[in-house]
């Protein structure tokens, strides 16, 4: 063997056992991170089993004097608890095969010990029970949370509602809310929450706020003058006229089905016929909202041009003139009346009306007749209205 190859014989070795020890170092650097990563692992799937949401089962909600049946109601309650995402709510098909499979039947299940023995058969942590009723003029709906392990009624919710059945998945929603310690929207609580004192809500308020077109039409010496031409001082305006306006109401009272409110009405009469006859109406109204009837009386105020003048033995209108004397046959009959020729004044009349609101989904329309009696000449009118109400957002 060369010298030299003899030499570098150990430190060939050095190098090759240098090289053993960096890999085992690094083999052991993985395994290190390789267990650390697991421990991670294992320790968050222990945290997410201790956080998992505790299971939930609905088998029934009794129902009665409602449009919904028992099922539709149970289901209702199902997808209100899917929402607030508390619970694992069990599927009602799984439900029903457990229940079948021990000849339970499901109507009768309401109880705490019959509830508490399909829970027990389910695994289910949690049992939710209860029982929706129309008495009068109210829906009450009572809901329990029973806790299947501790065999015991956890909580129990009791709410009044007002008799408004296309809102029973929104009564369902607040009771859970209720029952949860979950807050509720005020505004939503007071639609339908059935209180001692007089509220604003769905079934006891129609606001009828919105535009109105009619027509009308004066008797007596009021409508010859409005209808004579132009030359004798009338309007020269066709019998029957249009009225367009608009209408703000506002309730000062509201009790079951009985409304109190004021209404504003502002009107222009006459376009068609080339004139512009304003008016304001302020009325005292009474609603009754189930049936949609109302009535209402109040001052209407009008902005016409009247002279004083007499009719002749023509039955022709004679408007006076500044200094014009009188003739003696005609000193007795002096009268004020509508005369386009003369001064701006303010009319005022009494008006009385009566309608009723025709629904359809959240369309109203109105439809009212009035009457403005008069001695020198009744005014009789028609209006109709159209306003949507305003649902609000759940």
């Amino acid at each position: 063997m060369p010298f030299d190859k003899a030499v570098s014989y150990p430190a060939y070795y050095n190098k090759t056992l240098i090289n053993q020890t960096k890999l085992i170092m690094n083999t052991t650097g993985i395994l290190k991170t390789v267990l650390a990563v697991s421990f991670v692992i294992a320790a968050f799937t222990v945290f997410s089993q201790s956080q998992a949401k505790p299971s939930i089962a609905v088998v029934s909600i009794d129902t009665k004097g409602l449009s919904v049946d028992n099922e539709t109601m149970s289901n209702i309650v199902r997808l209100e608890l899917e929402k607030i995402d508390k619970f694992e709510v069990l599927d009602k098909y799984d439900v029903t095969d457990i229940v079948e499979e021990n000849d339970i039947i499901p109507d009768q299940c309401f109880g705490k010990n019959k509830v508490i023995k399909v829970g027990t058969l389910l695994k289910s942590d949690k049992m939710l029970t209860g029982s929706a009723e129309k008495f009068g003029e109210k829906i009450i709906v009572i809901l329990r949370l029973i806790d299947v392990s501790e065999e015991r009624v956890e909580t129990t919710s009791v709410m009044e509602y007002l008799n408004v059945q296309s809102e029973i998945q929104t009564m369902v929603m607040i009771s859970l809310n209720e029952l949860l310690g979950i807050p509720n929207d005020p505004h939503l609580v007071d639609l339908l929450i059935n209180y001692n004192l007089p509220i604003t809500s769905t079934k006891t308020t129609v606001n009828l706020t919105g535009p109105r077109i009619g027509a009308t039409y004066a008797l007596g010496d009021a409508g010859k003058r409005l209808q004579a031409s132009k030359n004798e001082g009338g309007y020269n305006m066709f019998p029957i006229t249009s009225m367009f306006g608009y209408q703000f109401e506002q309730q000062y009272l509201s009790s079951g089905d009985f409304q109190a409110l004021i209404e504003l009405i502002g009107a222009v009469n006459g376009l068609e016929s080339g004139n512009f006859i304003p008016s304001v109406t302020f009325m005292n109204g009474f609603r009754f909202n189930n049936t949609g009837f109302e009535f209402g009386i109040g001052p209407v105020f009008r902005l016409v041009k009247v002279s004083d003048g007499y009719y002749n033995e023509n039955d022709q209108w004679v408007r006076l003139k500044p200094d014009e004397e009188v003739p003696a046959q005609y000193q007795n009959s002096i009268e004020e009346a509508i005369d386009h020729r003369g001064t701006l004044q303010t009319s005022l009349g009494l008006v009385v009306a009566i309608g009723r609101t025709f629904r359809s989904g959240y369309l109203n329309v109105p439809v009212n007749a009035y009457l403005i009696p008069r001695k020198e000449g009744t005014v009789v009118g028609l209006s109709f209205g159209f306003n949507t109400s305003k649902r609000p957002k759940l």
